[in-house]
């Protein structure tokens, strides 16, 4: 028997009082290895909205899309309806309104993904990670311009030699540690691939896949002296994915009426990602008091996207009871054609300072200047012939020719370069203090920027305000909000026609959020449930279609808006000595666009559920299993698109996924001793198998619309995910 010794502050959010503890430690006995979690702080902050996560359990979790948002996908207030995407929508925000930080840099996603299919890796390498900050609203004034969440990840730094990898039917990683002797020079180098095809092909559909991504990263430390730091974070990834589809066959409709759609096609699509990315940092740190910190940054991301897909379709009801044909009810056909080039090119430097003249209290500054160079070549079009899912021209006698113009059905096309710069600089103060025998904590700031593409300069004034109360019961109440933009970029100002908007505004939130956190004990091991409350209201929106994952944007200011809900989460040991959560929210979020009325957004969230769970076997605990279990109401973002979303108000269907991870630990530190010889080697040893998608759902991320010619009723055809997959995986770790 072994004990665990775990400090309390690691289920408390806010950051404990220097001076005052109440408990340091929890001393228990259980059957596993012995783990010791120490108080060293890794990526400070003062965030009170920040909820950490566990790296190490980001690295187990069961999910297709990524370790990192895999996990975050768990937590109550984040939404992704689709298991293929790693990104994710946060309070009835999209997926473009989300802060991410490598080492507090902040990092782009690919801009034309326009499917989940076509997403490979996530920048973020779990291997690589030590340190998971996620805030889902309120956050702090020195994170940037977005409405809904900010997530920072720092990288660690190695103690010695070490190398881990992991192979599985879907790709694999090798990460390789280095640290001198002095420890003064410390490497960290990764590489990864995965092909997702064997994936895809649990898709009912008849499609050749052939998705290839690959990246590599590297995180450099060099410790000049105890007070100066000199680091360097690389990264360069490239993905292709290439698409041949052939034949699709779809059921859908009711009971009463079941309808089946049959599509052939011809053509296919190409599409290549390359993105790199560079960082030099300086940390100079003259004493506890200060610390100051330079970063020169540059990231470029050049996208391809080539398709041309011809499609012919026959659309079919059956009888319910025999289940034979009945009649035609259409036939038709389409060509999706598009061209499309991006170039994004960001360079820059931030500068930032803290001065904590003591214990309790810190202030911070900084300022940022980023050049940017945007090239976007766009051609996109889309025909579709007689009576197909629109019809291009007039028909009133199909035996009469008609000299009218054929019409397209949309056209996009642009030719746009701008080179703009953006400043921005923000101000912040952090106290903590006792009010009586209460402990508080305050966290009060702006931020303010300039972008010159549309001479626009935004003000962002922010707070946060806690209270611990000297009551027996172990309480924490929190109250945080003030005005969030969502600075435009390459997608919001880009028009529906494809030129770029330069009178396009930074859309505005005004949030409030009041939260409670209440940690108790119960089969005397420690559990907290986190309550948050939260209104949003909005206004400068710009209206925005959702195509499967890629957000269309009307290019127009032209909307108002706002959001509420409630968030509760349930985390603690429901077995001995590992975390396990539930999670639940109810969450609305409405628009109005030209004053036609309130509609729910396309992101307009509902109820959701999740739960993150982790066992293992007390007779044997080196069989481990982790679930991932999600349940969420559809969204409103079948509707077609550019079309009047006040005509089309199509709720998906739910979306309900089960995922599996079960192991088994052949070497850990515990049993490593009774290694010798080649076995010997290796610190950790694991084998696994996941089960995705374990109940085999069919769920929907979007519709395709058709159009019945004899009655001219559009059908919502569903656009289906994954079934079922068996992935095994090896993991091992040498030391």
């Amino acid at each position: 028997m072994k004990k665990i010794v775990l400090p309390l502050s690691i289920l408390v959010p806010m950051l404990a009082f220097s001076q005052v503890k109440k408990k340091d430690t929890i001393t228990r006995t259980t059957d596993i290895e012995e783990v010791v979690f120490q108080k060293k702080v890794v990526g400070k902050t003062n965030d009170l909205t920040n909820v950490k996560i566990s790296a190490k359990d980001a690295q187990n979790v069961a999910s297709i899309s990524g370790g990192i948002e895999g996990i975050i996908k768990t937590l109550p207030s984040v939404n992704s309806n689709t298991e293929l995407s790693s990104q994710y929508m946060v309070r009835g925000g999209n997926y473009d309104e989300n802060l991410i930080y490598i080492n507090d840099i902040e990092i782009y996603r690919p801009f034309l993904i326009r499917n989940s299919q076509q997403e490979g890796l996530s920048i973020i390498n779990p291997d690589m990670v030590s340190t998971v900050n996620f805030s889902a609203g309120g956050f702090e004034p020195r994170y940037g311009d977005k409405m809904s969440s900010a997530l920072n990840i720092y990288y660690r730094e190695p103690e010695k030699f070490e190398v881990s990898g992991e192979a599985s039917l879907i790709g694999g990683r090798l990460t390789t540690g280095l640290a001198s002797k002095n420890k003064k020079l410390t490497a960290l180098f990764s590489g990864r691939y995965r092909n997702t095809n064997l994936v895809l092909n649990t898709l009912n559909e008849d499609t050749d896949f052939n998705p290839t991504y690959w990246d590599f990263q590297s995180y450099i430390n060099y410790h000049i002296s105890p007070k100066f730091t000199l680091s360097f974070i690389g990264y360069y990834s490239k993905n292709d994915y290439e698409m041949v589809p052939k034949e699709r066959s779809v059921d859908f409709g009711t009971v009463d009426q079941p309808i089946n759609l049959n599509v052939s096609y011809g053509g296919k699509e190409n599409d290549k990602y390359k993105n790199m990315m560079g960082t030099v940092s300086m940390n100079y740190k003259p004493s506890d008091k200060w610390r100051f910190t330079l970063d020169s940054f540059a990231y470029q991301n050049r996208e391809r996207e080539y398709y041309t897909i011809s499609s012919a379709y026959i659309l079919q009801t059956f009888d319910p009871i025999t289940g034979n044909p009945v009649t035609s009810y259409d036939v038709g056909g389409q060509i999706e054609h598009a061209r499309n080039d991006l170039f994004v090119r960001t360079y820059g430097a931030q500068f930032k300072t803290r001065f904590s003249p003591n214990v309790n209290t810190d202030i911070e500054v900084g300022f940022k200047y980023e050049k940017e160079n945007l090239k976007d070549l766009t051609n996109e079009w889309k025909v579709v012939d007689s009576s197909g899912y629109s019809i291009p021209r007039p028909l009133d006698d199909p035996r009469i020719p008609n000299s009218s113009d054929l019409t397209l059905n949309y056209l996009i096309s642009g030719n746009n370069s701008i080179e703009p710069t953006r400043l921005s600089a923000y101000a912040q103060y952090s106290q903590k203090f006792f009010w009586g025998a209460s402990k508080v904590f305050v966290n009060a700031g702006a931020r303010v920027s300039h972008w010159s593409f549309n001479n626009e300069t935004i003000f962002s004034p922010r707070f946060q305000f806690a209270i611990k109360p000297d009551w027996e019961t172990d309480m924490l109440f929190k109250l945080s909000g003030g005005v969030y933009y969502q600075s435009p970029f390459y997608k919001e100002i880009k028009d529906l026609d494809g030129t770029f908007n330069s009178n396009i505004k930074s859309q505005r939130s005004l949030q409030m959020i009041l939260g409670n956190d209440f940690e108790f004990y119960m089969y005397d091991r420690p559990f907290k449930l986190t309550t948050e409350a939260y209104y949003k209201k909005m206004d400068n929106l710009i209206p925005y279609y959702m195509d499967n994952v890629r957000i269309r944007y009307s290019g127009k200011n032209n909307a108002t808006g706002y959001a509420y809900g409630i968030d509760t989460r349930l985390y603690g040991e429901f077995v001995p000595g590992i975390d396990s959560w539930l999670s639940a929210s109810y969450a609305r979020v409405y628009e109005n666009i030209d004053g036609q009325g309130n509609i729910p957004r396309p992101t307009d969230q509902r109820f959701r559920f999740a739960m993150f769970y982790q066992d293992y076997m007390p007779q044997f605990p080196s069989m481990r299993v982790n679930l991932t279990l999600v349940y969420a109401m559809g969204l409103p973002t079948g509707s077609p698109v550019m079309t009047n979303p006040y005509n089309y108000q199509k709720t998906l269907p739910s979306y309900k996924r089960v995922d599996i991870g079960l192991s088994k630990v052949f070497i850990d530190s515990k049993n490593k001793k009774n290694m010798y010889g080649f076995w010997g080697n290796f610190e950790e040893l694991t084998l696994g198998v996941q089960v995705f998608n374990a109940f085999n759902i069919n769920n929907t991320v979007a519709n395709q619309w058709v159009t019945d010619y004899n009655t001219n009723l559009m059908y919502p055809v569903p656009v289906r995910l994954t079934g079922r997959f068996f992935n095994v995986k090896l993991e091992f770790k040498i030391k």
